[in-house]
């Protein structure tokens, strides 16, 4: 009798240790799956691995820039200069910062489709000088559906709503749509409301007034470069 018990308990030791191996390696099995699946959610444009999510300098916390890396120092300049009117400007800054190439996959200052220099879109990494001649050739753009249109002619959806991390269409007040507004960067559903709550404006005197009473003077120069009114 006391045999069979010997045996019985020898198997039983037998299969938890099987057992838990098993889960170990499951367990390994999944961590690594989730690790690939974490990093096929970034974009891959022009052979250059990027996040999907880029954070706007202009809307940048000093929680947000400690996370890309940013000195104490370069922190509060960031913070203080806020906003910037242009990614230059925002580049100017930065000085000779190590690797801005590294740092812009994760920040950026939206260029202006329209008024940026062809030269100056190849600041966005993975944007060579063909594709920065591309975003030129279009203009004037009207609507972010035209870039979408124009653009993808080039490259696949993925890339093109990638872009769009890195630009934007200005709009005109009176006019443009609501999927354009919206398409601002750093706007919402609620200033996409206020933006149309008080058509039609007349001057830009008027959208500083009846805007200025839901934001603060930095933001409200920074909603002030993403519109225009037609003469």
């Amino acid at each position: 009798m006391s045999k069979l018990l010997f045996a019985a308990l020898v198997a039983s030791l037998a299969f938890t240790a099987c057992k838990s191996e098993k889960e170990a390696e499951t367990a390994e099995e999944t961590t690594t799956t989730e690790q690939t699946e974490t990093k096929s959610a970034d974009t891959v444009v022009e052979g250059v691995e990027i996040p999907v999510t880029v954070l706007n300098a202009n809307l940048a916390t000093e929680d947000n820039l400690k996370a890309v890396g940013m000195s104490d120092e370069m922190i509060a300049k960031v913070i203080e200069a806020q906003p910037f009117l242009s990614m230059n400007d925002f580049d100017a800054l930065l000085g000779d910062t190590a690797n801005k190439e590294e740092l812009y996959k994760a920040i950026f200052v939206p260029f202006n489709l329209n008024t940026t220099a062809e030269a100056d879109f190849k600041m966005i990494p993975g944007v060579g000088d063909k594709m920065a001649h591309e975003f030129e050739e279009y203009r004037p753009y009207t609507s972010v559906a035209q870039f979408r249109k124009e653009i993808g002619k080039y490259v696949d959806e993925a890339q093109v709503e990638y872009y769009l991390n890195y630009v934007f269409v200005p709009v005109e007040l009176n006019t443009a749509s609501n999927e354009d507004i919206k398409a601002l960067p750093g706007v919402g559903d609620r200033m996409t409301h206020e933006f149309e709550e008080y058509r039609p404006y007349t001057s830009m005197e008027q959208f500083r007034k009846e805007i200025g009473k839901y934001v603060d003077d930095k933001e409200l120069a920074r909603l002030e470069r993403l519109v225009y009114l037609k003469q």
